[in-house]
């Protein structure tokens, strides 16, 4: 059954095609099983069938826009992974001349990008990617005196080692930041300090085609805040 649609030129040659994806529903949940995306050309109907390795879900999704720059959208896909870490599956397919191409892979992006959360001495927490050597550095103090207590004792010295870790991604949303009419990507990663629920903060991505694939061109660190 048609779980998601969408309608725009994708082919390139300026008629505009149907983009489905579909999949098969368990009764009673709103769980998606075999999502599989369709193609079908505007001008000769003709389909082409993309499966994914993640092919299983909730509220798949299809998005489309031109993130290559060369006039022609693109098509991004969102899956929900239904985890309780809220992590996200997305796949960006280009079908210039019918034939679809993968752009984007959730988890290429996951495996390349590598990351080491170290809590320090003082309420400080190192946040490093190790990928591209960069450390980011955030002050915990606000966590309140009873989840400090746990970690450090009355000097501010690490009562032991501690490390977090951050989670794969949970956002990709495509922004067009130049407001040229090619997206670029921000992606989110949750950073988790002594458990999965224990949210120090987000990495954000941002990511841009460079003519073979998505390359970082900024990333930040946000921090969440505190009443005051």
């Amino acid at each position: 059954m048609i779980i998601s649609y969408a309608r725009g030129d994708v082919t390139g040659d300026r008629i505009p095609d149907n983009i489905y994806l579909t999949g098969i529903k368990t009764i009673d949940s709103p769980f998606v099983q075999n999502i599989t995306l369709v193609i079908q050309d505007g001008k000769t109907g003709m389909r082409n069938y993309v499966s994914f390795k993640s092919d299983s879900g909730y509220e798949p999704t299809i998005t489309l826009r031109d993130f290559t720059g060369d006039g022609v959208k693109d098509i991004l896909i969102s899956i929900a992974s239904g985890g309780s870490g809220g992590f996200m599956y997305y796949y960006i397919y280009s079908a210039i001349n019918n034939i679809p191409k993968l752009l984007f892979d959730y988890n290429i992006f996951n495996e390349t990008y590598k990351y080491k959360v170290i809590y320090k001495d003082f309420y400080k927490v190192d946040v490093i990617n190790i990928t591209d050597k960069i450390k980011y550095i955030i002050d915990i103090s606000y966590k309140g005196q009873e989840y400090l207590n746990e970690i450090y004792d009355s000097n501010g010295k690490l009562k032991s080692e501690i490390e977090g870790f951050v989670n794969p991604l949970s956002g990709l949303y495509p922004i067009d930041f130049d407001l040229d009419g090619i997206y670029e990507l921000i992606g989110y990663q949750r950073i988790a300090g002594l458990y999965n629920a224990d949210s120090l903060g987000y990495i954000q991505t941002g990511l841009q085609w460079s003519g073979k694939k998505f390359d970082v061109f900024n990333q930040y660190v946000a921090i969440n805040g505190a009443n005051i």
